[in-house]
């Protein structure tokens, strides 16, 4: 998107030469990455949209994926059951999130129908995108294992909102290695290498300098940070999801730092 440089460059030019246009490309950079949905205001009225989006997406993807390996099993029921519990739905909401299970995991269900509509109302925002992704992944991986049924669906959803295949397999990585650090989905094993997960935990490797440690530590902070999700339009009851994946980000951290510390 080019609209904001060319207007603001032009004008800097005229305003102040050479100078003012430099200017007034990078202030036009800024507004063009605003306009690209990176920086971009949610209104009450888009957060209430976004929320109902996200909530059905997530529940309906939840029983397709539970149906990936041909049926569903007791326990993809009780991981679903767990969620509810966990974001403390009323009964009107818990009968409406049943309700989407059973649809997701039906015959004539369409991943590219619904990953069209999420789209249509969550696309701009590449952090609420990546929510969804991680809370898939992490509820699917629950039982301590990814089945091949499951990750083809994932994948297909990863790829509708705009990952790469190789992006995909990093964050598959990623959370394997995060739920090292306090569960996803209530696990808490020590790994046998726990050093190696807490850096593949943060995208990183053990070659990475302390800085570029740091840097990815406080983005992933900041893209799991609950007064952030919520004011982008994430259900308040699903935050707490993001807020278990802080304490593993954290543990994990903390791990390499105590490491590096002590070397």
């Amino acid at each position: 998107m080019m609209l904001g440089k060319l207007i603001a460059g032009s004008l800097g030019f005229m305003a102040a030469g050479p100078f003012g246009a430099v200017l007034g490309l990078y202030v036009g950079h800024q507004f063009d990455r605003g306009a690209g949905g990176f920086a971009r205001p949610v209104s009450a009225a888009d957060q209430a949209r976004i929320r109902t989006a996200f909530f059905e997406t997530v529940f309906s993807l939840l029983g397709h994926v539970a149906k990936a390996d041909g049926r569903v099993s007791t326990v993809e029921v009780s991981q679903a059951e767990s969620l509810m519990v966990k974001m403390n739905l009323d009964a009107v909401a818990r009968r409406r999130a049943i309700d989407l299970f059973k649809e997701g995991s039906g015959t004539n269900f369409s991943v590219d129908d619904a990953m069209q509509r999420f789209m249509d109302v969550c696309g701009r925002n590449n952090n609420l995108k990546q929510q969804l992704l991680n809370c898939l992944i992490s509820l699917a991986m629950a039982d301590g294992d990814l089945h091949s049924g499951e990750q083809d669906v994932l994948r297909k959803v990863a790829s509708h909102l705009g990952f790469s295949s190789a992006l995909f397999d990093k964050f598959i990585q990623m959370i394997k290695a995060q739920s090292q650090f306090g569960g996803a989905g209530g696990q808490s094993r020590p790994s046998r290498n726990q050093l190696a997960d807490a850096y593949q935990a943060l995208g990183v490797s053990d070659k990475s300098s302390m800085g570029e440690v740091k840097k990815a530590y406080r983005k992933l902070i900041s893209q799991n940070h609950p007064d952030k999700l919520i004011g982008q339009g994430m259900p308040e009851d699903m935050v707490s999801l993001a807020t278990q994946k802080t304490q593993e980000i954290q543990g994990a951290y903390d791990l390499i730092v105590k490491h590096l510390q002590e070397s």
